[in-house]
């Protein structure tokens, strides 16, 4: 068989990979029943429905005909770079980073700086916008999290709330 369309093909066959690892990590866990569901219910039954929706993409790039074969494109590295960049250091900022003294700087800046990093990804960068999305997913975030769910996140700079 000839590939028709090498996106569908390589997508396919990515969501294979990652639902057949996540079935197989589910097993690990307790599985249980439809009734009583183990912790490794869900993320079995996720990655099963993963696994099957790409060997259904798999299998429409190798019958679909497509004009040009869709090829691959080259990667995008200035989003893939700011992408993984605004993850990194939500994630530094949210716990500090203690083996070499980086405080914990809380919810709040670490959205900040997650919304700001990662809106440089795009084609055209608008700081007003930046700042207007990241004060609404603050907000959200802190009403959701914090207030209605009592999760204890800290929000606020250690050296600001002590």
């Amino acid at each position: 068989m000839r590939i028709k369309s090498q996106a569908d093909f390589f997508s396919g066959l990515m969501f294979m990979v990652a639902g057949g690892a996540f079935a197989v990590g589910a097993t690990s866990y307790n599985i249980g029943e439809g009734a009583r569901m183990g912790p490794g219910y869900f993320p079995l039954v996720l990655g099963i429905l993963l696994a099957i929706l790409g060997a259904a993409v798999l299998f429409q790039s190798l019958v679909v005909e497509t004009v040009d074969g869709d090829p691959i494109s080259k990667w995008a590295w200035k989003p893939l770079f700011f992408v993984l960049a605004a993850n990194l250091a939500f994630g530094v900022l949210l716990g500090g980073l203690p083996s070499i003294g980086v405080p914990a700087m809380g919810m709040i800046i670490a959205i900040y700086a997650l919304t700001i990093i990662s809106s440089l990804a795009g084609e055209r960068f608008n700081m007003k916008d930046a700042l207007v999305l990241a004060t609404v997913l603050a907000v959200g975030s802190y009403v959701a999290l914090v207030w209605a769910l009592k999760l204890q996140i800290p929000v606020w700079p250690t050296f600001i709330s002590g």
